[in-house]
């Protein structure tokens, strides 16, 4: 999002302005009271060894501002550490648990919803950081172990953001677990239907995107046209199966299905289905095989790693491009919920319940809408890479 955007929703508990990724207090007025010292990469010296009473943060609360409700996190002495309008923290909730319903239908990518609802980038990044996080710890990025530098690259993702996105994901997940499975059995047309029009009303996102960094070329089309296609391809192909695969296998395909989760377009479980370890790795998880597992966990690690520090080079050096693919890979995921196919995946001509699955596909084409024009309203539409990014 915008710098100025930031500041008009992430707030002092003076009500004053201030972006999100700044401290809320001042160090140093925090240093007076507590008699720490800092080191210059932000660590706090305890002195004699004692613990920094202005370090432990008390439960959030509730507080009234001056423009409404706010959660406000404070520290022992008091001091305020920072404070989050009720409406940020509500919103970021609701995105989470549109991303964990996507996460339980079939053929529809986390990744997609993620970019729809405006905090992809953010997403890619801390992911970006979470990963550089654990080859600090195991001594990957510098050469040896270091756990203060794993502990400050933590500290700096955007937690605010993360806990309550994170929290909504595992409710909608569980939710969507008991409660859209059988919808999708009961209504699979009217369901496909729905997400089908929330995904083509999102391709709106990128291909916007897209305009505001030079505007659409020939070249940009080009990769866009060849993503859709190989995309369409992709999730035609029917559902597969293999018999015992081995170590080697899984990791292989746990590697390409995890990317789908940071990918608009297709989902993890859809890869899984097309490689033929969908059923497999379910039967793993029940039986606790702890072989197929560790396979599957290093595969997973190592593919999500690599694949997400391709992605955020992408978007910080290439952003134009990388959003145009973005843009194929929605536009070809259309084929997997075409709401009239068969279990093979053949695509079927608008047979039964056309009506009622005409009306669904309005309905989510509306719910981006609003979502767009809320997240406008409130300054909460994420604004990816700025002047410093090379738009192709």
């Amino acid at each position: 999002m915008g710098e100025g955007k930031e500041r008009h929703y992430r707030r002092q508990c003076t009500g004053r302005h201030q972006n999100p990724r700044e401290r809320i207090e001042s160090e140093g007025e925090a240093a007076e009271q507590t008699g720490s010292e800092k080191h210059d990469d932000g660590e706090e010296l305890q002195e004699q060894g004692k613990p920094n009473p202005a370090a432990i943060v008390h439960a959030p609360t509730l507080v009234d501002v001056d423009d409404g409700l706010a959660v406000r996190w404070t520290r022992r002495n008091g001091s305020c550490l920072y404070s989050e309008p009720v409406i940020s923290v509500v919103a970021n909730l609701v995105r989470g648990a549109l991303i964990g319903v996507a996460e339980v239908i079939p053929g529809v990518s986390g990744g997609t919803i993620a970019l729809i609802v405006g905090i992809y980038r953010t997403v890619i990044d801390a992911i970006a950081d979470a990963v550089l996080a654990l080859r600090q710890l195991l001594g990957l990025a510098e050469g040896r172990p270091s756990g203060s530098a794993c502990a400050r690259t933590l500290r700096g993702l955007p937690w605010r953001l993360l806990i309550p996105v994170g929290i909504g994901m595992v409710a909608a997940v569980v939710v969507g677990a008991r409660f859209i499975e059988p919808l999708l059995e009961e209504y699979p047309v009217q369901m496909r239907a729905l997400f089908f029009g929330l995904v083509l009303a999102g391709i709106w996102v990128p291909a916007h995107m897209v305009r505001t960094r030079g505007g659409w070329s020939v070249k940009y089309v080009a990769f866009t046209l060849i993503a859709a296609i190989i995309v369409f391809v992709i999730t035609g192909l029917p559902p597969a199966v293999v018999d015992d695969p081995s170590p080697v296998v899984v990791a292989l395909a746990a590697a390409v299905a995890i990317c789908a989760l940071v990918l608009p377009g297709v989902s993890g479980s859809f890869l899984l289905l097309s490689l033929g370890l969908y059923e497999p790795t379910l039967q793993a998880v029940n039986e606790r095989d702890l072989v197929y597992l560790g396979a599957f966990a290093v595969g997973a690690i190592v593919g999500l790693g690599s694949f997400v520090t391709l992605l955020t080079w992408l978007l910080n050096h290439r952003a134009a491009v990388t959003l145009a693919v973005l843009t194929g890979l929605m536009i070809g995921s259309l084929r997997a919920l075409w709401p009239w196919q068969t279990d093979d995946r053949d695509l079927l001509a608008p047979t039964q319940a056309v009506g009622s699955a005409v009306v669904a596909i309005l309905i989510g084409m509306a719910v981006v809408v609003v979502l767009l024009v809320v997240e406008r309203r409130l300054g909460l539409s994420e604004e990816q890479e700025s002047s410093h990014v090379a738009p192709s």
